[in-house]
């Protein structure tokens, strides 16, 4: 244990080794700002603390001294003394975490009481140093907030990534179609207004949907999907609003819903025509008047979320047919945005192939493919892909991993596919529904019935592919 420093320590202090992250590990040395009226202590800070814990270190004998040197840097530490002349430890700390947020404080104090640390920590104080102090405990708190600007900066960077990722920009297409989802997509980013996604399943509803949020003016705030077809009938309500412990069997412990989580940020209700009826009213509610109920619960409870809907179901269809409420549909449906399928662009194909060849390069894995033959191109083109982009990706990366070359020959493609073409089983006379049916018989077979591979090339969760087969009355292949 190291020594206890007091006004009259200095010496037994110096003696004593620190341990610290160094800036090899957390970047760079933390830059620290030491605010008390005691001399003694500053010079403690400054001849020792500061060589042998490479803190980048700055000295304010009061609060004034300390705010002026905060008008011209930025500090990831303040030790601020409790008790000074004139404006106290307390009221700066107040004043700092208004005005610099992001600055960790620790307060300092010879009169340190579990009030005074109650209170500091309170007002957002990182942590609290009674004096006299010891070594170690100066080096722990050091290691600490080290490591949590180290933390803040990789969320940092890990959010920019996503959000750049996700960009309307990073939408990849040029067809007049795209153009046109593209400018639309310009257009509602910015705003708060709902928005309703149309289009077939694998044709990129769920990244136009991040696009919209991360380009847009909730994007520090959480982007929160919920497949609205893949969570059952009973669970989903559970699921969006949240429930009070032992409301339900098997509820031990209230949970807070999707809505809430998202607080500030955007919900995406994906398959929102599979949301039951009877599930409807309450989220018509939660979007007018913004406020939830939970499972079990009396009371509403506010929210502030911005709702995007995708559907690849006919909502005015299901309307007329009683299946969807009207007034919800137009309250979703403020600005609607058609994705195109691929087959409306199919001069989008080469695009999307060096896309997905440069993205399996960046994973490192598997053989490397650097390119396509004419051939093999010219069959993806002819090729109407009824489950669209998310189809292409899946053929791409069976190619590469099957094919023998750097470059993607038509042998490297799935043979059911080549047949299709060479055939015309997949022209466009068919309708969308002919060529889905032909899309999941041709998939079941390639995957010897696997229907978890079958819904994910297809772009499907599991129960919607399950309801497709009734739907469809495909049966699946025993084993």
């Amino acid at each position: 244990m190291g020594p206890k420093i007091t006004r009259g320590g200095f010496l037994a202090f110096a003696k004593c080794e620190l341990v610290g992250y160094r800036d090899g590990v957390h970047g760079a040395p933390l830059s620290l700002l030491v605010v008390d009226d005691d001399a003694t202590i500053r010079r403690v800070f400054r001849e020792v603390v500061a060589p042998r814990e490479e803190v980048d270190l700055r000295e304010a004998a009061s609060a004034e001294e300390a705010l002026e040197l905060l008008r011209s840097r930025v500090f990831d530490v303040a030790f601020l003394d409790l008790r000074m002349p004139g404006l106290g430890g307390m009221e700066l700390l107040e004043r700092l975490k208004r005005e610099r947020p992001s600055l960790a404080i620790v307060m300092v104090t010879a009169h340190g009481t579990i009030e005074s640390a109650v209170e500091a920590m309170k007002l957002g104080a990182a942590d609290f140093l009674p004096k006299p102090f010891k070594l170690d405990q100066v080096s722990v708190i050091l290691e600490r907030l080290r490591h949590v600007r180290h933390l803040r900066h990789e969320n940092e960077r890990l959010k920019q990534e996503l959000q750049d990722r996700y960009r309307a920009k990073s939408l990849i297409g040029t067809a007049p179609a795209m153009d046109r989802c593209h400018e639309l997509i310009d257009r509602v980013r910015r705003e708060e207004c709902n928005v309703l996604i149309l289009g077939e399943s694998g044709c990129g509803k769920d990244l136009i949907a991040r696009a919209i949020h991360y380009d847009g003016p909730r994007s520090a705030r959480p982007f929160v999907p919920v497949d609205c077809g893949a969570i059952h009938a009973t669970l989903l309500e559970s699921e969006l609003f949240g429930h009070e412990k032992g409301s339900f069997t098997g509820a031990h412990a209230a949970k807070r819903g999707l809505f809430e989580t998202a607080g500030g940020g955007t919900v995406f209700l994906d398959e929102i025509g599979e949301i039951p009826l009877e599930l409807q009213p309450a989220l018509l509610r939660a979007i007018e008047e913004k406020e939830v109920r939970p499972v079990g619960a009396t009371t509403y409870r506010p929210v502030d979320v911005r709702i995007i809907a995708a559907t690849n179901r006919p909502l005015e269809e299901m309307v007329a047919e009683g299946k969807f409420r009207r007034d919800l549909y137009y309250r979703l449906n403020v600005v609607a945005v058609r994705v195109p399928p691929l087959r409306e662009r199919k001069d989008d194909i080469p695009l999307l192939v060096r896309h997905f060849l440069q993205k399996r390069a960046t994973r490192g894995t598997g053989r490397q493919v650097t390119g396509i033959s004419p051939e093999a191109l010219h069959f993806l083109q002819r090729y109407d892909w009824p489950g669209n982009v998310r189809e292409l990706e899946h053929a791409i990366d069976r190619a590469c991993t099957l094919g023998r070359d750097e470059r993607i020959e038509p042998e490297d493609l799935s043979p059911s596919m080549l047949e299709a073409v060479r055939g015309g089983g997949a022209q466009t006379g068919q309708s969308i529904e002919e060529m889905e049916i032909a899309a999941i018989r041709r998939l079941l077979d390639e995957h010897g019935g696997d229907t978890s591979r079958v819904a994910e090339v297809l772009g499907f969760d599991r129960s919607t592919l399950y309801r497709k087969l009734k739907r469809y009355k495909i049966s699946l292949r025993k084993a």
